[in-house]
């Protein structure tokens, strides 16, 4: 099963806290406290994503932290990648692959495409658009998406 790490979905319910607050400044406590999870934690998430610059952190006596743009120029791509590095769904979807049989193997072309497919679904999601999820499944939006697979 292919899923995101708790810390990056957790990550995600954090940065959703910050998207409904803007221009507030809050506490990893204040953080923690309004998401559900433990101070420790959500001071574990705030240093990758202040080092992707997805947050910007205030000192001082009324210091914390606050998103570093607008929610709704942020991408859950840009989430996934401060959390666990770029995307790839295989080893051999990483265009610097360690893979010993990537020169020979017949299925890696298909693999970066399908890399590239979720790539560009998780491009194509706001922040802001996670802030408010569908009453219901018939409110999703759902796209095409265009998938050719090499058969020879």
């Amino acid at each position: 099963m292919l899923r995101v790490t708790k810390l990056t979905d957790y990550a995600t319910v954090v940065l959703t806290v910050l998207a409904a607050r803007p221009g507030d400044v809050l506490s990893a406590a204040d953080l923690a406290e309004t998401a559900g999870l433990e101070t420790p934690t959500v001071s574990k998430l705030l240093k990758p994503l202040a080092q992707a610059g997805l947050v910007t952190s205030l000192r001082g006596a009324r210091g914390g932290y606050r998103l570093s743009r607008d929610a709704g120029e942020i991408t859950l791509i840009e989430i996934v990648e401060a959390m666990e590095g770029p995307l790839a769904m295989t080893e051999c979807s990483q265009h610097d692959s360690h893979c010993g049989i990537a020169d020979q193997c017949g299925v890696r072309a298909n693999w970066r495409l399908i890399n590239d497919v979720v790539g560009d679904a998780l491009r194509g999601v706001t922040l802001a658009q996670m802030l408010k999820p569908p009453s219901s499944s018939s409110d999703v939006k759902r796209r095409p998406i265009a998938l050719r697979v090499a058969t020879s």
